[in-house]
């Protein structure tokens, strides 16, 4: 393979990991895209891994990031976990949400309809508490106030 072919390959990937990193409905996709970005040391990929660190809503997403940076000897200082709502108005995106469905309806319906309307909401959550994601819905859920 020529330079030019694989400086139009690297270019390609890197506008592919780029779609990746913006991706607010895949955490994994996004986590994944970072993992590759951290395995070759380039200007745009210290670019990306710096928008990953500060930008996402995702903490594992976050660190991931500020790991690949450091390794490449970048000076980083590791981000904050937030705390609170990662994405703005949640709770009152989740009440409209519970508002629009039938008055008994089940939490499997709820949870069913928060990821068909807003699954980057869900897929933020549900990378940020893990395990625990599932706990933290049902109970949300419980205690937004019906009609």
């Amino acid at each position: 393979m020529s330079n030019n072919e694989s400086s139009t390959d690297l270019k390609a990937r890197y506008n592919e990991l780029k779609k990746s990193i913006n991706r607010a409905s895949n955490w994994r996709e996004r986590l994944d895209a970072v993992e590759e970005l951290g395995e070759s040391k380039s200007r745009e990929s210290i670019e990306l891994l710096k928008y990953s660190m500060t930008g996402d809503a995702v903490y594992k997403v976050q660190e991931a990031a500020f790991r690949k940076l450091e390794a490449f000897g970048e000076e980083v200082t590791m981000p904050k976990r937030k705390h609170g709502e990662l994405i703005k108005g949640t709770n009152k995106i989740l009440l409209r949400i519970k508002k629009s469905l039938p008055e008994n309806h089940s939490y499997e319906d709820f949870k069913e309809k928060v990821k068909k309307m807003r699954l980057d909401l869900y897929d933020t959550y549900e990378g940020d508490k893990g395990a625990e994601f599932d706990a933290w819905l049902k109970e949300t859920w419980a205690t937004l106030p019906t009609r």
